[in-house]
């Protein structure tokens, strides 16, 4: 297999065939060739990119399986995720790894690619809570000093080129947009990748490896602590790609956020505070590539169902608008924890 992610063309072309043949009895029955063997039904678990269910087997432990969307990575890519993530697990961070069973932790079932993992359990991430946020920044300092010791060999690394750009041209070619609003959705996005781009110093920063889509929803509570979830989008990049999406509010509750959990990280990893200027040119590529991400998908029937108001007028209307809002974002100071004055 390839050790690329299939293209934008590859992804259309097979965008019929994603899931149509991953029925139940087919997810049931590939289970059950690890020598697992479910006792209750299947629960579908909150993901649209690939196919994840949660289960109780007969012996009573509860699992998670995951189906990896076909044709988005190489089986290399796949296999660098579980590798991070046990390696990751080793030095006593509480990050789901897929389960080994016969020295292997991807498996595959009449041509989809699987694996299973231990249910973490846990309740949600409460961001406005202090204390729970220092853990987390404790956490990522960990992973973000031991991800410094060695660089990816097959996961991608993040560049204006590929959050940005990329999905511009798909979404000019993908006809998604409507015709009345071509004009002022792609001039406002091309002045927000320029500024973004601008922005975008290689030299002020090391990239390095990271979990990639560290959200909230990517960390449960549990009893000892924050546990994390979903290393799918796996990449080299920028530290603070794995900080900034935990800031939420204004300017000073996103201010307050972020030396808590500097605050927790800096206990085991230094962070440049170069890169805070790097925030908002992320969040301006993830708004487009979240775009690019419902065009590209809209060939597998869980999108229109879904996200139904993607083909409105309304919704592309709401886009241009966010878009010149975060433009506006973009011509401000970047947070620092240095007063301004």
């Amino acid at each position: 297999m390839n050790t690329t992610p299939m293209s934008s063309a590859a992804e259309s072309s097979s965008s019929a065939f994603h899931y149509q043949a991953l029925t139940p009895d087919l997810i049931l029955t590939a289970i059950e060739t690890l020598g697992i063997y479910p006792e209750t039904g299947l629960l579908a678990l909150n993901s649209y990119e690939n196919r994840v269910y949660q289960f109780r087997c007969d012996r009573g432990q509860r699992y998670v399986v995951k189906f990896y969307r076909p044709e988005r990575w190489s089986d290399a890519q796949i296999q660098e995720e579980h590798d991070f993530s046990a390696a990751l697990a080793d030095q006593e961070v509480p990050i789901a790894t897929p389960v080994i069973i016969d020295g292997k932790s991807l498996h595959e079932y009449q041509g989809f690619r699987f694996a299973l993992f231990p249910s973490i359990g846990g309740r949600a991430f409460e961001v406005d809570n202090l204390d729970q946020l220092e853990q987390v920044g404790r956490f990522i300092g960990r992973i973000h000093q031991y991800s410094k010791q060695a660089e990816f060999s097959y996961r991608d690394t993040m560049s204006p080129k590929l959050l940005g750009e990329e999905s511009l041209q798909w979404l000019k070619s993908s006809g998604h947009i409507p015709a009345s609003l071509e004009l002022a959705y792609f001039t406002v996005v091309e002045q927000l990748l320029e500024k973004s781009s601008a922005l975008w110093l290689p030299d002020d920063y090391r990239a390095i490896r990271l979990h990639g889509d560290l959200h909230p929803s990517n960390v449960l509570w549990t009893p000892d602590g924050p546990g994390f979830v979903d290393l799918d989008d796996a990449k080299m990049g920028p530290a603070v790609q794995d900080i900034w999406m935990m800031l939420a509010g204004d300017r000073p509750q996103q201010l307050l956020q972020l030396e808590v959990l500097l605050e927790g990280y800096e206990e085991f990893c230094h962070f440049d505070s170069r890169q805070l200027k790097l925030i908002e040119p992320l969040r301006a590529m993830r708004m487009l590539h979240y775009n690019a991400w419902l065009s590209r998908r809209w060939g597998d029937p869980a999108f229109p169902m879904n996200f139904p108001w993607f083909a409105e007028d309304k919704y592309w209307e709401q886009q241009i608008l966010a878009f010149k809002e975060q433009l506006a974002a973009l011509d401000e100071a970047p947070l620092s924890l240095t007063p301004q004055y």
